[in-house]
Formats: structure tokens, sequence, C-alpha cells
């Protein structure tokens, strides 16, 4: 049978769905689960986080135990594997780091495949290739279940605060079923057409956000190779009509030289190629995205793979050095 969401709404139009959750009695682990949640890096942890913190009944699966004990505290069931979340929820969030972990987790290319998705919904939060989500959405209805898209736009202190703007695509009942699901982790929800809209808009948003911080990260080497007092250079961008939520905490941590991640410069990277190889295939221009392409790939040779992508300074810099 085709799974429904069951959600209903108050007088201000938002879901109750969370709220009826917390309703229903728990009976552990063998209790149907209303989401399940695979896959809690960077970004995942502080969104399964926001849904359990909002009363979801969640049952969760990382490849590493330990990012799983928040969600534990926090009232999450944790599953042993990936089967365990597909036999207790019906709606399946995946917020992994590629196709590959994707394929992985869903068994595709084997017979659980079948048995893990058919009468569910299977949530793709994450970013990948617009191409692959198209076919992984043909298998995932030919195997009797529903899929939608829902890349997220934001970094992780977003992701903390509930505060991440969804991109959704998918056939439109699907869509709507769990839009609801996803307020906890997201202010917006913004239907965007067929698979794969969803995830061209977000390519579409970060090559928006890549030339920017890269372009920010230029200024400021400029300034500081100016010797200009970094501190005003700060306030002066802060203050202007160019300055925005993403500028506020990039140009902080430029000039403070504070490179703990939000966006890794390894995960930027993949998604640089991903909208590169996507230009290529319909033939449109991307001389910016080229160029953030190779000083990305730089800040990555220089050892800085793990630090947020503001750290892309570094490539300019060692330019600078050499002369080049």
């Amino acid at each position: 049978m085709k799974y429904e969401a069951r959600h209903s709404y108050d007088t201000n139009g938002k879901s109750n769905a969370l709220a009826a959750s917390r309703t229903r009695p728990q009976h552990g682990m063998e209790a149907h689960m209303d989401i399940g949640f695979i896959g809690l890096g960077v970004m995942g942890q502080p969104m399964a986080l926001n849904l359990a913190r909002a009363g979801a009944q969640l049952i969760v699966w990382n490849r590493s135990g330990e990012r799983s004990e928040p969600l534990r505290a926090a009232g999450a069931h944790i599953a042993s594997n990936p089967e365990d979340i597909f036999r207790q929820a019906r709606v399946v969030i995946l917020m992994l780091a590629d196709d590959h972990a994707i394929d992985t987790v869903l068994g595709r290319g084997t017979p659980q495949f079948r048995t893990n998705v058919e009468q569910h919904t299977i949530v793709h939060m994450g970013t990948t290739s617009p191409e692959y989500s198209r076919e992984l959405e043909a298998e995932i209805r030919a195997a009797g279940g529903s899929y939608v898209e829902a890349p997220v736009s934001g970094s992780r202190k977003p992701a903390e605060a509930g505060q991440l703007v969804a991109m959704l695509a998918g056939e439109s009942e699907a869509v709507e079923s769990v839009r609801p699901l996803l307020q906890p982790m997201c202010h917006q929800t913004i239907v965007c057409g067929p698979v794969p809209s969803g995830l061209l808009m977000k390519l579409a948003v970060n090559l928006f956000l890549i030339t920017t911080v890269t372009g920010l990260a230029e200024a400021a080497h400029f300034a500081e190779q100016h010797g200009l007092d970094m501190q005003q250079f700060r306030a002066v961008v802060d203050a202007g009509q160019m300055a925005s939520g993403i500028s506020r905490v990039k140009i902080l941590k430029l000039v403070t030289r504070d490179f703990e991640v939000q966006a890794a410069i390894t995960d930027v990277l993949k998604n640089n190629r991903l909208i590169a190889e996507a230009a290529r295939e319909a033939k449109v221009a991307s001389p910016l995205l080229d160029v953030c392409y190779a000083l990305f790939g730089e800040t990555l040779a220089l050892g800085h793979g793990q630090e947020d992508m503001a750290a892309v300074i570094h490539a300019l810099e060692a330019r600078t050095e050499s002369g080049a």
C-alpha cells in the first residue's frame, strides 16, 4: 500500500505532523517509525537533531557510530544497519556524501533494493549530479517506491538553526507528503518541478555561492597585501550594500583566520565539479566557475581540504608568493 503522510494543519497553515507523532504510543524498535534518517555528517547531524527535538519519531543510522550518540540523547532510535531503517520507516531521508554512498545504503543493483524502496518514500537531500538523480528516481518508481529530491541551501550554522532552504522536485503527491516533515530543518521549502529540477536549482545557487566567497577571499587578500586594516575592511564590507548573511560569516573567518569547517573545501570542490559537468553537458559557459575550480583544487593540494571554503585564500596567497 502506498504511504500516505499523516499530517494536519493548524490555523496558521503549519503542519501538525510532528506534534501528532508525539501523541502516538511508542513501543521501542518494533514500533513504526515515522522518519528514517541516514547520514549524520557535518550537515546531517544537526538536521536530524532538529527533527528529533521537534518530536519526530526518528530512527537514524550513520557509518561511524559515534555520530549517532547526540541523536540517542535527543530521543532518536539508533539502527544497527541501513536495513533496520527501511524496516521501521516509510519515509527515509538520505543526507549522504555521494552517489556511491547512496547506492550502498539502498542496496542498488541487488535484490535488497526493491525490499528497501518498495512502498517507501526516499528523500534525497544531498548533492549529486542531476543525471544520477534522474536515473535513481526511475529505478525507485519502477520498484514501487516514491522519490523526492530535496537538496538544501545552507551550511552547518543554518543547519543547526533550522534555517536551511530546501529545493524540492518530484511527483507532486510525493513532494507534498514529505514537505511538512522538513519544517524543523528548513525555514523554506520551494517546489522546483520534476526531477532533477531541485538539484539543478541547487547547483545554480552553489555557483553563486562559490564565486561569491572566492571573490570575497580575493578582496580580503588584496586588502591585506596593500596593508589595509583588516578590521576596517570587514566593517566596510559589513556596512555596504554587498553585505549578506554569507559575506558576514566568511569575512569574519578571513579576517580572524578561523577556518573551522562549515562547508569544507573538499565538499565545495565536489560541488564545483558537478556544476562544471552540468554546464559542459548543456554547453553553458562557466568561466568564473572554472577559475574557482582551479583555486579550490590548489587549496586541497596545499593540505586544507577539511577546512572551511574561506580557506581558498591559501591558494591566492600561494599564487602571490610564487609570482603567478
